[in-house]
């Protein structure tokens, strides 16, 4: 249950249940993560604006590396909620369980391209010591084939989830196996 309040889809006034409509008409379903912030629905509406920015917005980066990105940032995090949403939109793109179980929990068995574990060495590594000197990491990432916009996009998706994770963990959001489905990857 979340430490805070929050408000059902029933329960919505109207400015509140057309936010709810729009999540529901964009991503399929109402989320955990949705209505732990119904309390404030314009940062909810902004959130979800930078979200589909962020994760579905026109970008070099393919859309399984930002969801393998979110995972690998959850992972580290040990958000659970975001890891498992996130797991099971990876599986839309991989199509492949034990791959996507693989990324969390031994890389080298994930068949990870050059480019890819770079990736999440960097989402990794920003995400548990955010102080260190990047440098080498980004001209890596170039090295490996990313442009300096795909560089700015990975760097964006795990400051992302870094906030989400941080929020997710902070105000209680539950998973649920329910969670799981009915999203629009």
């Amino acid at each position: 249950m979340p430490f805070i309040k929050t408000i059902e889809y029933s329960d919505a006034d109207e400015k509140l249940k057309q936010v709810y409509d729009g999540l529901i008409e964009s991503r399929g379903k109402l989320a955990e993560v949705h209505k732990i912030q119904s309390l404030n629905p314009e940062a909810l509406t902004a959130h979800m604006d930078l979200y589909m920015t962020v994760m579905f917005g026109k970008s070099p980066l393919k859309r399984y590396q930002r969801e393998m990105i979110a995972v690998i940032v959850s992972s580290a995090n040990s958000c659970f909620y975001c890891i498992n949403h996130h797991e099971q939109a990876l599986l839309a793109y991989w199509k492949d369980e034990d791959r996507v179980a693989n990324l969390r929990t031994d890389r080298e068995k994930a068949g990870l391209s050059d480019q890819d574990e770079r990736l999440c060495l960097l989402a990794e590594e920003l995400t548990k010591n955010p102080s260190a000197g990047f440098s080498d990491r980004v001209s890596e990432l170039k090295e490996a084939g990313l442009n300096d916009r795909a560089v700015l996009d990975a760097v964006q998706v795990i400051a992302y989830f870094n906030f989400v994770n941080r929020m997710v963990l902070g105000l209680g959001a539950e998973f649920t196996e329910d969670e799981m489905k009915g999203y629009h990857y």
